[in-house]
């Protein structure tokens, strides 16, 4: 029903911080649930986001009025589950999840209505970045406050507010990217007219084969923008490092999935076919949940996928070229001022140094003594010799 890859990295908390954010996850994929479903009616629709928040305090209710091919109808026709588990939250963590719900709603909201007399709800890059708030950024910061007010060694929301959105909006507008032809195919659009319209005159362009390369360049700006966003990832993760490890873990395992995605979406055409959905392999990804352990591993991860971002810029007439390069160069600089390598790497390195140096030492120490035998049977052979021809 609810997604996979963030429901295990949920079950990975401990059972205070799990239960919390099972909660509020539930709550916003309800109303997500809504948002997405093009089969209900705009003026149905809006009343229902703008009203939501009130909704989630009220026993008993359910919506059943989805259509019959959306995946997460079930949450809804079962919501009063999970109202009757909201209310058993502190009243101070209902009032964070109710606080986010009508804000997020009232977002969801303007941009339906923007949809209803304009073809495109998201012109400007100032737009794009406000939708991806509504409906990413205000989740981190709900999640931040939620585990600050059960006492959780998480920086202050209000002193971190601009990194905790950016983290947000990095997530979200991945999520756009890879979803382009799903979205498109529904009638969504989210890709701001402010860069596509550069590239071609109308979005649905984007997916003609005589516009692949301008397709591409269009891809890699968005990309770019989304770029700008990892600075800010990375100084979260750096606040939090010393922390709990497993609140640590919970914020940095979407984060490092969602770049490689990134990387994996550059300069990747099947973005416009629609005909492979970009998503990195379990394998992948499971060996990626699995290194993210601390600072340094998280670091070395991004700077990974940095690199691989680097070389697959390749083409200079693309017009983002070198502002890629640029950004890339950036946070390739922050790693290496703010998290060096490994100092365990380097008593690792060191005991292996040191491990071949005595393997060597004695490797030769054995050659000696061979030889030494060797030598010492051949002059027995000589003497014996010797002494049987003087006979």
């Amino acid at each position: 029903m609810t997604s996979g890859s963030f429901s295990s990295i949920i079950m990975e908390l401990e059972q205070e911080y799990r239960d919390l954010v099972c909660m509020f996850y539930l709550v916003l994929r309800g109303m997500d649930t809504i948002e997405d479903d093009m089969t209900i009616p705009i003026d149905k629709k809006i009343p229902l986001l703008r009203t939501f928040h009130e909704k989630i305090s009220r026993k008993g209710w359910i919506f059943t009025e989805n259509g019959p091919d959306e995946k997460d109808r079930q949450l809804l026709m079962e919501f009063d589950v999970v109202i009757e588990e909201f209310l058993l939250l502190p009243k101070e963590c209902q009032n964070i999840i109710t606080d986010i719900t009508k804000k997020m709603g009232n977002g969801m909201a303007d941009y339906i209505e923007k949809t209803s007399y304009d073809r495109y709800s998201i012109i400007s890059i100032k737009e794009f970045d406000k939708y991806c708030y509504y409906v990413a950024g205000l989740v981190g910061i709900g999640i931040n406050d939620l585990f600050n007010a059960i006492g959780a060694a998480v920086p202050p929301t209000s002193k971190n507010s601009k990194i905790i959105i950016s983290m947000g909006l990095f997530l979200q507008k991945i999520n756009i990217l890879r979803d382009f032809m799903e979205d498109l195919n529904e009638n969504r659009k989210y890709w701001p007219k402010q860069i596509w319209s550069k590239y071609v005159e109308e979005i649905d362009e984007l997916i003609l084969s005589e516009n692949e390369t301008s397709s591409i360049y269009c891809l890699s700006e968005i990309i770019l923008n989304t770029l700008l966003h990892v600075i800010d990832c990375l100084e979260y993760l750096f606040k939090v490092k010393n922390g709990n490890i497993l609140i640590f873990g919970f914020a940095a395992k979407p984060l490092i999935i969602a770049y490689a995605t990134l990387a994996l979406t550059f300069k990747n055409y099947n973005t416009f076919t629609g005909k492979n959905k970009i998503k990195i392999r379990k394998g992948e990804a499971a060996k990626l949940v699995l290194q993210c352990t601390d600072m340094y591993e998280v670091a070395r991860l991004f700077r990974e996928y940095t690199k691989v971002i680097m070389k697959k810029n390749n083409d200079s007439s693309d017009p983002n070229f070198e502002q890629i390069n640029i950004a890339c160069d950036k946070i390739l600089q922050w790693c290496k001022t703010n998290i060096p390598d490994n100092p365990k790497n380097k008593k690792q390195r060191s005991f292996k140094n040191s491990s071949i140096l005595t393997l060597l030492n004695c490797r030769n120490t054995l050659i000696f003594f061979v030889l030494s035998i060797l030598f010492f049977i051949s002059l027995q052979h000589i003497i014996n010799n010797f002494r049987h021809s003087i006979i």
